[in-house]
């Protein structure tokens, strides 16, 4: 992780407009993250006085909104005429993807109260995927209400602590291995899912899970169970006539 206190790149010179205001701002946020992002030290970081960039954004909430806007059109579209199940899979691995490596996004895009024309745009061509594979729009609303936040690239987990695994990084092998046992002990179910799990240092999913792969997992589960719903031709009890 980046020192807070370290000097993000300065975007590059040239005339001051809202796609290099835009721009200016991911570098910071990136490299010094969102919470140290303001107006002032983005007007400093591009050689300019606060005032100029109200000429771009009217205010930090229409700045975080333009942030979003820029990160969403970095994911790439799933490549023409591929089946819908494969497509939308690549379309959320895309976004996967990208939102790794702005890692301050998710909680930014958790946070929006307006829906821009550019998330609308890319919520409007993930749900045509569905409706063009087949699906009706009765099992396509469902899907979408599933997967939530898989379709911006993230979702909400059973143990999502990065800081609890951040700390634990720092205790003594030997005190790690009493702590495990200790809570093999006191929760022996919860010891005997835990211990089969893959590792990955990165992870923000759970201390020694592999956040990828439970994320696909997750993903593949979801998408094998809507393709199975619409190969039954199944509709939702709100959408059937009365008395059926």
């Amino acid at each position: 992780m980046t020192d807070l206190n370290e000097r993000p790149a300065r975007a590059p010179r040239g005339p001051l407009s809202r796609q290099r205001v835009l721009h200016a701002a991911l570098l910071l946020a990136d490299q010094a993250g969102v919470d140290s992002l303001s107006m002032r030290r983005l007007a400093g970081e591009l050689g300019v006085v606060p005032m100029a960039l109200y000429k771009h954004v009217a205010n930090k909430e229409e700045l975080l909104d333009g942030m979003v806007d820029a990160i969403i059109q970095e994911i790439a579209p799933p490549p023409p005429g591929l089946p819908w199940k494969e497509a939308v899979r690549v379309r959320v691995l895309s976004a996967r993807t990208t939102l790794r490596q702005h890692p301050w996004a998710r909680r930014v895009i958790e946070t929006r109260t307006s829906k821009t024309p550019a998330v609308l745009d890319y919520m409007d061509s993930f749900t045509g995927i569905f409706l063009a594979g087949g699906l009706s729009a009765d099992l396509t609303h469902h899907a979408l209400h599933a997967l939530g936040g898989r379709m911006w690239g993230f979702t909400q987990e059973l143990f999502d602590e990065p800081a609890a695994a951040e700390q634990a990084a720092h205790v003594p092998p030997d005190v790690q291995l009493a702590m495990i046992r200790q809570m093999a002990r006191l929760y022996p179910n919860i010891a005997a899912v835990a211990a089969p799990g893959a590792h990955d240092g990165g992870t923000v999913v759970a201390y020694g899970c592999d956040d990828q792969f439970e994320f696909e997992f997750a993903l593949d589960l979801l998408l094998d169970g809507i393709e199975q719903l619409h190969a039954q031709g199944w509709t939702s009890p709100r959408s059937l006539p009365p008395g059926e």
